[in-house]
């Protein structure tokens, strides 16, 4: 398809935009590594939580939305809804502890909370996997969408259109650091849902849909329309609803979701300006991740079953697409084919956005881990800030470089979601319970790593190969946890703890609550190193009330959209006054944990 003058105009002026504010803020973010990654931890929490909404708006997440309901219809998305749990969690009990750890890096956590070479070698260790390794696998997921997006809306070749996206993010991440990531985030947020928005109109006024009425009646559509899958098909159910819910949240890695925070969730919340700004960036971030941006990406995907419903169609629309490309997930772009000019312009800058937006996040974020707890700690200990930054931009580059290679060889945004889910099954358990059990040490966390990764690799790669019968996601989900979880545990017990002087400095920082402490607090009263004062009784009950509190809310509030747009007007109805009950709860709660709001 030809793209407009007008098109062209609102691409190139995002660019500029992206690019003036990168050079605005490069000096200031030239001038130490804590302005560089972390933005002098001065960020307020609106600012923050849309920059996480932003980041993961990825080019690739519609087109995974898309995956899902074509597949599993909207249901389908309780593969990444499940999630709430986990954001709740980090934003009633793991914010606080995060911002008040006032380490630089998640990873630096490792020598807080642990002790000795092993904690050192865990830092280093998985500053190089997850600041390359998982995070370049990361990326090539959302470049992969960038070659889908551009293959059908611009008819561009892979490897032409990589170079360009590369060398225009590397040039926007590497000047601003951090803080221009952030203030970029909010330009690109907006773009990007009005891109959404402008997007799911558009599609419900083409013929073959015939407005949100024929869309929602057509025999193509009817069957997607579930929001929760039917109990009695347990093909279904048991893998997109009950696993999900059931173990998924709470074990499983998960960028963006992880259990406990980490990642660039807790460099935002690291980058605060104090606890409350944290917590109220990880509130807002989950509300509007959840709550409020699916719905334009769902009524896209499910229009496109009537466009294109199925494989054959997408073929013969896009010829011109490499045959290895062409599944369900090119649905998306494929719709955006029939935007009007203008739009079509808008459309693109969003994908645009979406994408430079998470992709200089990570680029960021793992630069930092590679810089910091790679570089720093172990290579160059003496190094200076001018050359700390100059790392920094130098490993931008070779991070956009290999995740740009790896995305030619990815087929699909729902294969990458999967494996990624796979190498990171088992290990959620030990991010939730480092902060609150006493016993947990630094051979848990390496365990976890290394066994969830072997079992993976075996899982994805060899099972097959060697003649077995094919296994399900969700059982191999399943699998994967029952060893990872059952090898870290004996590996704790049967490992000495983390030394007494490591945990005291932990607990006198970081203050959690007391309940998986008592050994420790009771020696360190015994040895008279902590008084009765000091010991944080904590409000645990209270926080996960909160948590199934703001879970409530948030899924109310996605349910209560979704029966509008069906035209189910009592359930619409009473499900956003069971969002706003919930809302009236929360505020109280809210100030009953000293988290008034920030300012």
């Amino acid at each position: 398809m030809s793209i407009s003058a007008l098109d062209w105009g609102i691409i190139i002026a995002f660019f500029i935009l992206s690019l003036v504010i990168g050079l605005l803020v490069s000096k200031r973010a030239g001038s130490s590594s804590a302005e560089y990654f972390l933005s002098g931890r001065t960020m307020p929490w609106w600012l923050l939580g849309i920059s996480m909404v932003a980041t993961t708006f990825s080019a690739d997440t519609p087109n995974l939305v898309t995956d899902l309901v074509r597949h599993n219809g909207v249901a389908g998305n309780w593969a990444w809804w499940a999630f709430l749990l986990t954001g709740m969690l980090t934003v009633f009990i793991y914010a606080r502890l995060w911002r008040r750890s006032g380490v630089f890096t998640d990873l630096e956590f490792y020598e807080l909370r642990y002790s000795g070479k092993t904690a050192a070698f865990l830092r280093g260790f998985r500053a190089l996997y997850l600041g390359f390794f998982f995070n370049v696998m990361i990326m090539a997921t959302v470049c992969l969408a960038a070659i889908k997006i551009g293959g059908v809306l611009l008819g561009i070749d892979p490897v032409p259109l990589m170079l360009a996206a590369s060398v225009i993010t590397v040039l926007y991440s590497a000047l601003g650091g951090l803080r221009g990531v952030i203030i970029t985030d909010f330009f690109q947020f907006v773009i990007a849902m009005v891109g959404a928005i402008g997007a799911a109109v558009v599609v419900l006024q083409l013929p073959q849909v015939n407005g949100l009425q024929g869309m929602l009646q057509h025999e193509q559509v009817v069957q997607k329309l579930n929001l929760i899958p039917d109990p009695s098909n347990l093909d279904i159910f048991i893998p997109i609803f009950l696993i999900p819910l059931a173990v998924q949240w709470w074990s499983v890695w998960y960028p963006g979701a992880e259990p406990g925070g980490g990642g660039y969730i807790a460099q935002r919340m690291l980058a605060a300006k104090d606890e409350r700004h944290a917590t109220g960036a990880t509130l807002l971030f989950n509300i509007m991740h959840y709550a409020v941006r699916p719905w334009p990406w769902i009524i896209v995907a499910l229009a496109s079953l009537i466009v294109f419903p199925d494989h054959e169609a997408l073929r013969q629309a896009f010829p011109h697409v490499q045959e290895d490309i062409i599944a369900d997930d090119l649905a998306y772009p494929a719709m955006l084919t029939f935007l009007p000019k203008g739009l079509m312009g808008i459309a693109l800058a969003s994908l645009i956005a979406a994408f430079m937006s998470t992709i200089s996040t990570h680029l960021n974020w793992g630069s930092s881990y590679i810089v910091h707890d790679w570089y720093q700690r172990f290579v160059r200990p003496e190094a200076g800030e001018r050359e700390l930054v100059l790392a920094g931009r130098i490993s931008t580059v070779l991070l956009m470089l290999f995740a740009a290679v790896l995305a030619l060889w990815l087929e699909s945004a729902l294969e990458a979601f999967n494996i990624l889910l796979q190498i990171g099954a088992g290990t959620g358990l030990i991010f939730i319970l480092r902060w609150f059990w006493w016993r947990v040490n630094a051979y848990s966390e390496l365990a976890g790593m290394i066994v969830s990764f072997l079992v993976a690799f075996y899982l994805e790669i060899v099972h097959e190969r060697l003649g077995l019968p094919p296994l399900m996601p969700w059982v191999k989900l399943l699998i994967g946890v029952g060893i990872t979880t059952t090898a870290w545990l004996l590996v704790t017990f049967l490992t000495r703890p983390t030394r007494y002087e490591t945990l005291l400095t932990f607990y006198r920082k970081v203050r959690p609550a007391s309940a998986g402490w008592t050994p420790l607090l009771k020696q360190a009263l015994e040895r008279g190193d902590l008084a009765p004062a000091d010991i944080n009784p904590g409000r645990l009950p209270l926080q996960i009330a909160c948590m199934l509190g703001g879970t409530i809310m948030v899924y109310a509030a996605l349910f209560g959209t979704g029966f509008a747009i069906y035209g189910h007007m009592w359930q619409a109805v009473a499900a956003f006054t069971i969002a706003a009950l919930s809302a009236l709860w929360l505020i109280k709660a809210w100030r009953r944990l000293g988290l008034e709001a920030a300012h």
